[in-house]
């Protein structure tokens, strides 16, 4: 079973907790934390040293090189853009460093009073950039049809199977986060993809068990959620990471190193 890390993400702020890592040795020391702790993959946001999400490319650079002199984690970049401005091609610019994944969501959403905007056209290029780069695209789904989206996109080559989905539940103005809704995403992918479960606030925590118990894979850090349980705040990812990692043990799910993860979602030399 593979462990995602999401460490920052481009919402939580340290308004939030104040434990959530920054900078770029902050995130590079908290990712090295979690692979230590059964995380195989960590899904990275850049941040600006006063916390506002950045697109620089140097800032990635350098949060990619300091990962990668820690350990060999599997670095998946974002390509979202929350409510952020700016010519599309800044979502995909980063890409130039190399990660292994990155995120890619097939179709737009509003949340709250921000909107994700992936028109079909940005969304191809994305695609086109990601294989250029030789990627492999996490498909994220906030919504049912992104999942239609998606497969009409393989269907014309642009993503290749088997694929590999993300499932994000509990996004305010997405999919509520219940078992009913999971299942229903879980039945409605092809059966030669794999797929994690996220989900945020007070759903991460039963959303990632049905992961656990349904086979799949999940996802966990402060970008999801900031607090450990009722009314006490996270002291950091690692303490999201280990409890998963435990419950994974008492449930009879082996925890995948970064070399298993590659061979299970075919990525390098490990696939």
């Amino acid at each position: 079973m593979i462990i995602t890390a999401a460490v920052t993400g481009g919402v939580t702020s340290r308004r939030d907790n104040p434990n959530l890592p920054i900078t770029p040795d902050e995130i590079a020391n908290e990712v090295y934390e979690c692979w230590k702790a059964g995380a195989s993959i960590a899904h990275i946001h850049a941040r600006e040293n006063d916390g506002t999400p950045s697109q620089r490319v140097d800032l990635y650079q350098e949060i990619v090189e300091k990962v990668r002199e820690r350990c060999d984690v599997i670095i998946n970049l974002t390509t979202t853009g929350w409510g952020q401005k700016g010519v599309e091609a800044d979502r995909w610019n980063h890409l130039v460093s190399r990660p292994e994944m990155a995120t890619f969501t097939p179709g737009s959403m509003n949340r709250k009073d921000s909107v994700m905007i992936n028109s079909p056209a940005f969304v191809r290029r994305l695609a086109e950039k990601i294989n250029e780069y030789k990627i492999k695209p996490e498909i994220e789904i906030f919504d049912f049809g992104m999942i239609d989206q998606a497969l009409k996109l393989a269907k014309s080559g642009l993503l290749q199977e088997p694929l590999h989905f993300q499932f994000v539940l509990g996004v305010p103005g997405g999919i509520p986060a219940n078992a009913k809704n999971f299942l229903h995403l879980k039945e409605s992918i092809p059966s030669n993809s794999t797929w994690s479960i996220a989900a945020v606030g007070k759903g991460q925590l039963p959303m990632n068990l049905l992961g656990i118990i349904q086979g799949g894979h999940i996802r966990t850090g402060l970008e999801d959620n900031v607090y450990f349980k009722y009314g006490e705040l996270a002291k950091n990812n690692v303490q999201l990471v280990e409890r998963l990692a435990q419950y994974a043990a008492d449930l009879n799910r082996e925890i995948a190193t970064p070399k298993e993860a590659r061979r299970i979602l075919g990525i390098g030399d490990d696939s």
